[in-house]
């Protein structure tokens, strides 16, 4: 069980030290579990190891705080360590410091302001399908309604509105085999790769406006292969293009732009996952921004409000912790920034604000 009595940057270490690489969150997930259910004013549910806990106490709106239990793969960086106002450790800034701000705020808000929901998940850092949040959207959709969500992934403590979305397409290129020393006989792949290129080097990216905020799309390579043996002109070549689009456009229609760019070669979209508008127009949104302060920014990059998005909540990401420093060796967090993200929300969501 976790002390939440304690000062929370001492309960952030102690989420720390808890070890909880992606798809071994059950250690953590019981602690937070067990620690959730002492609290009589919250119900809590559980599906594998994604806790959700919730106040029920008849307010008009509810909003949705959410954060991830998993970290990536330990780089000899546990246990955590404290050095002047940095705590240092696996995780520490993505994302148990927002873990242990909504853990805090589970226990010092018995009756908020708005109704809360908590939802602590497993296995954001891997592959989609097995996301904690996949699997509750699909079997208990019920327990992520709100009219608002705050997703606590480090943002520095700045609020980011929406996300980009993303895609990956593979365009190939075909040619004819032959023999290298014989090479006009073959026709070579690699070598038609070329116009592909010059699209992506001559390439604009937009940077539109969307509810107020500016993003910053991107069009690039990330791989190329091809090639047979050191002696065979290559019959085949595929250069796999990363597509960074901005809110104001669907999956589709980031799909239909990447088709209509390389018109007259084969392309096949490999993954995609839809952006997710800021919803800043929300009242409950302009309420959460007028308590946090600051001017906000749009996420450069794909989170899991989209996922709340696709379930028609306007969401935001908000919380402790520089995102530069995700998954690195040396990832920490400001202690101050924790404590201060804690204040933030604090003065959101308590009564009489």
């Amino acid at each position: 069980m976790l002390d939440l009595t304690q000062d929370v940057g001492a309960l952030t270490a102690a989420i720390v030290d808890i070890e909880s690489v992606s798809g071994n969150e059950k250690v953590l997930a019981d602690a937070v579990e067990e620690t959730l259910r002492r609290l009589p004013h919250l119900t809590v549910d559980r599906s594998g190891e994604t806790v959700v806990a919730r106040t029920n106490i008849g307010r008009p709106e509810r909003v949705l705080i959410a954060g991830h239990l998993d970290t990536v793969p330990l780089a000899g960086n546990l246990p955590s360590r404290v050095e002047g106002d940095l705590l240092y450790g696996c995780g520490t800034s993505d994302m148990k410091a927002g873990v242990a701000v909504a853990l805090k705020l589970a226990a010092l808000l018995p009756e908020p302001n708005r109704d809360v929901t908590y939802v602590f998940y497993d296995c954001e850092e891997v592959e989609a399908e097995r996301n904690g949040l996949t699997r509750v959207s699909r079997d208990h959709a019920d327990w992520l309604a709100a009219d608002f969500a705050v997703l606590m992934e480090p943002t520095d403590g700045v609020i980011e509105g929406g996300c980009q979305g993303t895609l990956r397409a593979e365009i190939t290129t075909r040619g004819k085999r032959a023999h290298s020393a014989r090479s006009w006989l073959g026709v070579n792949a690699i070598h038609a790769v070329e116009p592909i290129l010059a699209t992506l080097n001559a390439y604009e990216a937009r940077r539109p406006v969307v509810d107020g905020l500016e993003y910053h799309e991107g069009l690039n390579a990330v791989t190329i292969h091809g090639g047979v043996a050191g002696n065979v002109i290559p019959d085949q070549a595929v250069v796999t293009v990363n597509y960074r689009f901005a809110p104001d456009l669907s999956l589709a229609e980031a799909e239909s732009h990447v088709r209509e760019l390389f018109d007259g070669f084969e392309v096949a979209f490999t993954d995609g996952a839809p952006a997710a508008r800021p919803g800043l127009t929300h009242p409950v949104a302009a309420a959460f921004v007028a308590a946090v302060g600051g001017t906000p920014r749009a996420k450069l990059g794909w989170t899991d409000v989209a996922r709340f998005s696709a379930l028609g909540v306007p969401a935001v990401n908000y919380g402790p912790g520089d995102p530069n420093l995700a998954h690195q060796q040396g990832e920490y967090a400001s202690l101050s920034q924790i404590r201060d993200s804690e204040i933030a929300m604090l003065n959101w969501l308590s009564p009489g604000t």
